[in-house]
């Protein structure tokens, strides 16, 4: 052992495979010693101690590019470039953190794609015996609302939540469902949409939009494509929802035109 280690050993004593510490030699981060009299390489005390900093540097996260430069760093650059090293460590943690809670959430359906209110919303909606088909039609408006509304979903969710504590706009949300196996010519669809435009407008603050939304160029398409989802699976409800934003804007509240 006094004439030094060879490749291997040196590699078992540090805790890295033997092409890792090639690797190492390839980037000049460790010196390759000199062959002795029989043509093997010999590593030293001060080759050894090179490598498990080095390996230490590249466990604690340092990129071997930056590795050479902070070894043979003054004290100061050294504890600066650690700094350095500390804060991209942490962003990578936060950011891996995020990741796994989407993760999470996704096993968790609506909670990857909506706040925990609007999840506890399509929940009511689930509890006030809703069909699965209209609460996946909501979640799917609600996702779409917070994408390309952001600046109405909050209105839209109190809104939301106000009439799910009306029994009344319950009962007319849930027949206003059942359209979608109507005629559309049918004439109970217009007395629907006079009975849904009553009770919206009998709290018309509910119905305001944001202050300066409908100045937007692209305000109605986006609007439009939330508020009509769906509707060409269905011309009954098209018409309903027409009729409703109909009357809603005779009565002088702002809905935008798609």
């Amino acid at each position: 052992m006094a004439g030094g280690l060879t490749i291997g050993q040196a590699a078992a004593f540090v805790g890295v495979t033997i092409k890792t510490v090639r690797h190492y030699h390839r980037l000049g981060l460790v010196q390759e010693p000199e062959r002795d009299s029989s043509g093997y390489r010999r590593y030293g005390s001060a080759d050894l101690l090179r490598l498990v900093q080095v390996r230490t540097l590249a466990g604690a996260g340092v990129p071997l590019a930056e590795a050479g430069d902070l070894l043979d760093a003054d004290p100061e650059r050294f504890a600066t470039a650690l700094d350095d090293v500390h804060r991209r460590l942490t962003e990578q943690i936060a950011d891996l953190v995020a990741r796994r809670d989407t993760l999470h959430r996704l096993a968790h359906g609506d909670r990857a794609l909506l706040p925990d209110r609007a999840c506890a919303a399509l929940a009511r909606l689930t509890e006030h015996g809703f069909s699965p088909d209209y609460v996946a039609t909501q979640r799917e408006a609600l996702v779409l609302a917070r994408a390309l509304v952001p600046e109405v979903f909050d209105s839209f969710l109190a809104w939301l939540e106000h009439w799910l504590e009306d029994p009344e706009f319950v009962e007319l949300t849930k027949l206003s469902w059942e359209v979608t196996s109507w005629d559309p010519d049918d004439p109970r669809i217009a007395e629907l949409a006079s009975a849904v435009s009553d009770r919206l407008l009998a709290d018309r603050a509910l119905l305001a939009m944001p202050t300066g939304f409908q100045d937007q160029s692209d305000a109605a398409s986006r609007y439009g494509l939330v508020n009509h989802h769906r509707e060409e699976q269905s011309p009954s409800i098209a018409r309903l929802n027409a009729l409703v934003e109909a009357n809603l804007r005779a009565a002088g509240i702002v809905v935008p035109y798609q």
